[in-house]
């Protein structure tokens, strides 16, 4: 009985309930800006709910955190302007969606998927919080180290044909994401002696460049074309393309929640390597991946939204952040007294409950809130080029002079966006580019430990890349990657082919 009245807390009071819904209706507006973070909102909340009691500041705060997760889907599908990092992959399907007339249709398919994804996370999170929480603290800094390299050799996945634009993609990333400090020595890199640069280029500015002005430079050689009419008839998805859909959310949730509940990931990663799973599980889409593939909206939105219930896990168990906002909200619990570890679940249980409790509240109001005002953010892509270009370059000036009221960040976005520009017309894709920046630092400082650890021996680096069997199992998918973008599969495949028709 005790678990179900802390469980239902936020359900009964009418006052968390307003706070939980008024947390997820401003963190879906949030996430749809790009340059507002939820990382962002999450810390401005802390500094006006410290006085607060503990339920009703992490009642506010977990709405956001959930709404603003999925409101970096909005813009992406529209403008193809991601709101968040984790909604990259989403914009690579829904945005030629948008283009054909489909926005209304993409974004209430992202919302009930979103939708789905975050239950299925919060399931994980009330059900298996220990083992997931074991399963996790056994990852190590090699382990890491695999898993930026597999998300770098991803993007030949976002790059069209060519695997070696993508590589290059993400190369160009990585050495965007390595300006500043060294994170260890404190050494200046590539810096050039600016002391501007000591702090590194914000990947927000970098995104926002690529993305949105990149995007505006395009669309300038499209002015004469008339805006496509949204189809706004249908909202809620078919009832038969969530059956469809099913085991492909049930998948790439699952793939979400455990990526959420490794400290230091997030759900960037896990949308990534969702959409990878669904374009290499989907046999004959409907529609090429790429070219606005269903499949390809169902997997990222899925995944980034179980990720938050992922990231729950190590931080209620084992006061480990599995994400920068759950890092923050650690800092909020520090705040009120309490002490996120293993102890926690054991000296105030009821917490524990009052969160999923919380986060599941959260979830159908996102539902609500979703599916609400699209017709309002469809009329963003109706409005005429000579008027939406320039507002788009507008709002990634503010979003992007927002982040540290920096002058310098919207140099770097226009720089950017020029770069991005140049790198379109050649066939080149610039989501990989962004996935090298934020990817980029954590294989840093994870290669640094590794090779520590293996006190500067090239023998022990590669021995450990094979003893141990997470560290195997990761080892081996990294090969295969790379074996199978090579024309080694291709030999093979043909092999295999005559083998079958000789028989």
């Amino acid at each position: 009985m005790d678990v179900l009245a802390n469980f239902a807390m936020s359900w009964t009071d009418p006052w968390l309930l307003s706070l939980t819904a008024l947390g997820t209706l401003a963190g879906i507006y949030v996430g749809a800006i790009p340059g507002l973070s939820v990382t962002m909102a999450t810390s401005i909340l802390i500094s006006f709910t410290f006085k607060w009691p503990v339920n009703e500041a992490l009642a506010l705060i977990a709405g956001v955190f959930v709404g603003g997760v999925y409101g970096g889907s909005r813009t992406a599908i529209l403008l193809n302007i991601p709101g968040a990092p984790s909604a990259i992959a989403t914009a690579l399907e829904g945005y030629p969606m948008a283009k054909r007339g489909e926005a209304g249709e993409a974004i209430g398919l992202t919302t009930v998927m979103s939708v789905m994804g975050g239950f299925i996370g919060i399931l994980a999170l009330a059900l298996f919080a220990p083992v997931i929480s074991d399963f996790a603290i056994l990852f190590q800094s090699r382990d890491y180290l695999l898993l930026g390299l597999i998300g770098i050799l991803l993007v030949g996945t976002l790059s069209g044909e060519s695997f070696a634009k993508g590589v290059f993609s993400g190369a160009l990333g990585v050495l965007i994401g390595m300006v500043g400090l060294d994170p260890m020595t404190a050494e200046g890199r590539f810096t050039f002696g600016s002391i501007t640069l000591m702090g590194g280029i914000p990947y927000v500015a970098a995104m926002i460049g690529f993305f949105g002005v990149a995007e505006a430079l395009v669309q300038l050689h499209q002015l004469d074309l008339k805006a496509v009419k949204q189809k706004i008839d249908r909202i809620i998805p078919r009832f038969r393309d969530i059956k469809k859909y099913f085991w492909l959310a049930i998948r790439t949730s699952g793939i979400g929640t455990i990526i959420g509940a490794l400290p230091g990931t997030g759900g960037d990663i896990a949308a990534l390597l969702a959409y990878d799973h669904a374009k290499r599980s989907t046999k004959k889409p409907e529609v090429p991946f790429g070219k606005g593939a269903k499949e390809g909206l169902v997997a990222p939105e899925t995944a980034n939204n179980a990720a938050v219930g992922g990231a729950f896990v190590p931080m209620l168990t084992l006061g480990i952040p599995g994400d920068a906002v759950t890092a923050v909200i650690i800092g909020a619990l520090f705040i009120h007294g309490l002490k996120p570890g293993p102890l926690m679940l054991v000296e105030t249980p009821h917490l524990f409950w009052f969160t999923v409790g919380n986060l599941t509240l959260a979830n159908i109001f996102l539902l609500i809130f979703g599916l609400t005002g699209i017709k309002i953010f469809t009329k963003i892509v109706e409005c005429p080029k000579a008027i939406l270009i320039p507002l788009i370059i507008v709002l990634s000036a503010v979003g992007t002079y927002a982040i540290q009221n920096n002058p310098v960040h919207i140099y770097w976005m226009l720089l950017f966006g020029v770069m991005g520009y140049f790198l379109k017309v050649y066939g080149f894709q610039v989501g990989p580019i962004i996935l090298g920046v934020i990817l980029g630092p954590m294989m840093d400082t994870n290669y640094r430990r590794t090779i520590i650890a293996a006190r500067d021996d090239i023998g022990n680096f590669l021995w450990n890349l094979v003893s141990h069997p997470i560290t195997l199992v990761l080892t081996i998918s990294l090969i295969l990657m790379i074996l199978s973008q090579t024309p080694l599969k291709r030999w093979i495949m043909n092999y295999l082919a005559k083998r079958k028709e000789a028989r």
